[in-house]
């Protein structure tokens, strides 16, 4: 069989490994088969290709050295620094929030689960990836290649020498440049070499080529550099309207924290291509990120409208119900995305607690079974504080207290934990136990009110009245509408005036 034909089947089949081996073989014997060499470095880039159009996970240092100027104090619902609108979704005392002060969704997305920190020491206190030792910042991202993919391409070494490459002959050539550009961008992770190719690029085509400028805008974007991303994106979309030059339009500007413009753009995507779900799921994402959870589950409803098997919107429709009081319509949806395949720890754990509040008990500890049998050491916490949640339920205090501790033992970080066994400990008398666990929560979880308001009414019955007026101010900081906090706050006014 002619080995082109076959390495090309290969490749059709996703079977990258093979196609690489067959190019090797023919490239040992002559070098410059072009065939064959733009077959290896388009299955090099398949093996390590992610789709740039999702958000990225930002990392400390993209966010505390970033020089873009953002207004201190932004408008409500004109931010994503500042989310805590009235979103007539359920409040927070019921739905729990992030870090950055947004509802939990639910759907686990890049930057979600975090902020955007103001100071070091918020930013040293951002979710860790894979429980590692360190934040989050763009070297444990996606981008992290450990050794290097050229390295490992052949055992004598990379399969372009980049740094030999005269990419002015590329330019010219549109076949190759394209190919060699993905290659330099995705498998090398050279995004100046691959600047310097798209700028050469997009000037021998006299600047009328779309892609190119979608690819000199991917590289801005990458080096940081978003106002130069931003002006390609818009030139790309003046020559053609493209779906996913709209999305790296919009993720563009919410990077730059310009929620509204981001959503000016999906509209305009919208008009163009209607009924387009990636787009209607982004201004789903933009509602959601600024708290407006009506708007954000009515867009969500939209998606499924268009595609009745898009996961993310099932799982986030079905949060919201369940926040919502209305149990037995959430586990509809969870139950929807068990039939779609859906199969782990997270869904299981979400089954367990619907059946549980929509009194269905038989279903709950099964469901839950399933979930610790499927659960990895991260993922264990949160089912082991969830089985307490409904030891508490039935009316269990000494399971719910082990169920508790198990999710420490799991994560020692686990905040929520903490401020449970406090509640446990003060209803035992054990007032320093309590005392212990609630500041141990309030120091883990600076962005649950909780523990600064259950520390707050023990040092105010112990007489501690100066620490109980601190830790009150801390928990409506964190909960403004919190009206118990609020009854407590006055109180001590009113014992700080009689004094």
């Amino acid at each position: 069989m002619d080995p082109l034909f076959l390495a090309n089947s290969y490749f059709r089949r996703r079977r990258f490994d093979d196609c690489i081996e067959l190019c090797n073989k023919v490239l040992q014997k002559n070098p410059y088969e072009q065939a064959f060499w733009y077959l290896k470095a388009r299955a090099l880039t398949e093996q390590v290709y992610v789709d740039e159009v999702d958000y990225d996970e930002e990392g400390i240092a993209e966010m505390l050295m970033d020089d873009n100027a953002i207004a201190q104090v932004a408008r409500p619902g004109t931010s994503f620094n500042k989310p805590t609108t009235s979103s007539g979704g359920p409040s927070q005392s019921v739905r729990p929030t992030t870090q950055s002060g947004r509802p939990l969704s639910g759907f686990l997305r890049p930057g979600t689960q975090g902020g955007r920190p103001g100071t070091m020491e918020q930013a040293i206190r951002t979710p860790r990836t894979a429980h590692t030792a360190r934040p989050v910042t763009s070297a444990s991202g996606r981008y992290v290649r450990l050794g290097t993919a050229s390295m490992l391409s052949q055992p004598d070494g990379p399969f372009i020498n980049v740094a030999r490459l005269n990419l002015s002959k590329y330019a010219s050539r549109p076949n190759l440049s394209k190919v060699l550009f993905e290659y330099l961008f995705h498998h090398e992770n050279d995004i100046r070499s691959a600047l310097e190719l798209a700028a050469l690029t997009t000037e021998a085509c006299q600047f009328k080529d779309w892609w190119w400028k979608v690819q000199l805008g991917k590289c801005y974007y990458r080096l940081g550099l978003l106002r130069e991303s931003e002006k390609q994106f818009k030139s790309a979309l003046n020559m053609i309207d493209m779906v996913d030059t709209f999305l790296y339009l919009a993720k563009v500007y919410v990077r730059l924290d310009q929620p509204q413009k981001a959503l000016e753009v999906f509209n305009k995507g919208i008009e163009v291509f209607p009924g387009e779900s990636t787009l209607l799921t982004g201004i789903a994402r933009i509602y959601e990120g600024i708290n407006d959870l009506t708007n954000a589950v009515k867009h969500y409803k939209l998606v499924l409208h268009h595609d009745n098997t898009h996961v993310e919107a099932i799982a986030c429709i079905a949060t919201n119900h369940f926040y919502s009081d209305q149990p037995e319509i959430a586990l509809r949806f969870f139950r929807r995305l068990l039939q779609m395949g859906v199969y782990n720890t997270q869904l299981f754990n979400n089954l367990g607690l619907c059946c549980f509040y929509a009194q269905q008990y038989d279903m709950t500890l099964s469901c839950f079974e399933r979930a610790l049998q499927l659960a990895s050491d991260e993922e264990m916490d949160d089912v082991w504080y969830n089985l307490g949640h409904v030891a508490l339920g039935i009316g269990d205090m000494t399971v719910a207290y082990q169920c508790f501790k198990l999710a420490l033992a799991s994560n020692n970080n686990h905040a929520e934990s903490y401020n449970n066994l406090g509640v446990l400990e003060l209803r035992k008398a054990n007032n320093e136990q309590a005392r212990a666990f609630f500041q141990s929560a309030a120091s883990l979880g600076s962005h649950m009110y909780e523990p600064h308001y259950n520390f707050s009414v023990l040092a105010e019955k112990s007489g501690d009245l100066h620490s109980s007026y601190v830790s009150v101010n801390k928990s409506l900081t964190s909960f403004a509408d919190h009206i118990e906090s609020k009854n407590l706050l006055t109180q001590l006014k009113e014992h700080f005036a009689a004094l």
